[in-house]
Order: structure tokens, then sequence, then C-alpha cells
């Protein structure tokens, strides 16, 4: 951290561990609860309408979301029945 009066560089403003570590946990509780969520649901799903549902809620939780393979791969899992909830 610079001392009082000098100037700081863009690259030093980021989140400390603590907190980048609590940033990651949540959005992996998150995740978690909407696969299981998901799952554990009467309705059966295809992979296609399972990563749908997935991405919907992940939009509404997350700022800048962008679904990425691992949404796929937990759609494919819902869709298979291979989730234990």
């Amino acid at each position: 951290m610079p001392a009082y009066g000098d100037r700081m560089d863009i690259e030093e403003i980021r989140w400390n561990d603590a907190a980048r570590a609590k940033i990651l946990d949540d959005a992996d509780r998150v995740l978690r609860d909407a696969v299981v969520e998901l799952a554990g649901s009467s309705e059966t799903l295809s992979s296609d309408e399972a990563f749908e549902e997935l991405n919907a809620r992940m939009k509404t939780r997350f700022i800048d979301y962008e679904p990425g393979p691992d949404i796929r791969k937990y759609a494919d899992a819902i869709a298979a029945g291979d989730v234990n909830v």
C-alpha cells in the first residue's frame, strides 16, 4: 500500500485475499443451490432446458454474467439424473 500522498497504480486496486475467497465461496454456493434446486424438482428437464434455466438463474445473481462450460456440465448432469440431492 502506498504511503499517504503517493499515487496508487490501478493494478493495486483489488480485493484482499479473505474477501476474494468469500466472493468465490458465495458464487459457488449460488451455483450449487441452483443446480440442487433444479435437480431436486419433480420436473424432468432436457440438458438444453436445464442449461437455459441455470443461465436464467445465474444472470439474476451476477453482474456481467456469461455462461461457461461448467453450466453445460451441470445441465447435462441434471438431465441425466446424476446430481445427488
